[in-house]
């Protein structure tokens, strides 16, 4: 069965700022994702990575190509899907962690990675309790957990939104450097994570600069060098 299937996929940006230049970012990206594994997206810096994973995530819209998604049981076009859409199948079936925490100001630590869990129904109580579980496997001092993280250092911040992107069983979950910002002992905590999602049958797409930690997590690993646009001579 397959989780996530990305056709014919191509993205450009337009540089308004310099007079409409088109600049050409990935042509033809195909791959597919399958419940228990682990796919990488590998390549240099500027090949297209980050915004392969965006436009899965809807957060780019895409100029070609087909993201479909499997949601409960059947399957949607995400390159296609309306907002309302895209909202409810990142409430039910794909999560996201990116490089950035992004908060609500003033919001504690605990409420933010507990929040997903409660947005779809969880009792609070509950919710905070798995997140109090996460927050401490992800050794993130206690004393921290009432407080807003916008003042927490990169990596504290880092180990929040980790938190908050694995308290839910999204069948497929996206990884956006997830251990860019942390040391060795946090970065072996979520190559373990990152272990026991596949062993529940989530599917993981990610970018991972580290590789050490690719070599741990990858099961397979797409080149995106592979589309690169064709520039006319």
């Amino acid at each position: 069965m397959t989780a996530l299937s990305v056709q014919n996929l191509s993205k450009t940006f337009t540089m308004h700022l310099r007079d409409g230049i088109i600049l050409p970012v990935v042509a033809n990206v195909n791959f597919e994702l399958h419940p228990g594994e682990c796919v990488v997206l590998g390549g240099p810096s500027g090949a297209g990575k980050s915004s392969i994973l965006k436009m899965v995530y809807g957060n780019y819209g895409v100029d070609a190509g087909a993201i479909q998604l499997r949601h409960h049981d059947k399957i949607v076009d995400l390159a296609t899907a309306d907002p309302r859409t895209v909202l409810t199948l990142r409430r039910d079936s794909i999560g996201y962690v990116s490089q950035f925490l992004r908060t609500v100001p003033r919001v504690s630590a605990l409420d933010v990675v507990a929040e997903p869990l409660v947005i779809r129904g969880v009792d609070k109580t509950e919710a905070q309790a798995k997140a109090r579980e996460l927050l401490a496997r992800l050794n993130l001092p206690e004393r921290l957990w009432s407080l807003p993280p916008a003042t927490f250092s990169g990596g504290e911040q880092q180990r929040v939104n980790i938190a908050r992107g694995f308290i839910t069983h999204h069948p497929v979950l996206l990884l956006d450097e997830p251990t860019a910002s942390l040391d060795a002992t946090n970065r072996a905590v979520v190559v373990a994570m990152i272990a026991e999602k596949k062993v529940a049958g989530v599917a993981l797409l990610g970018i991972f600069h580290d590789e050490d930690v690719r070599i741990q997590v990858a099961d397979r690993i797409v080149d995106v060098t592979a589309f690169a646009p064709k520039v006319a001579a």
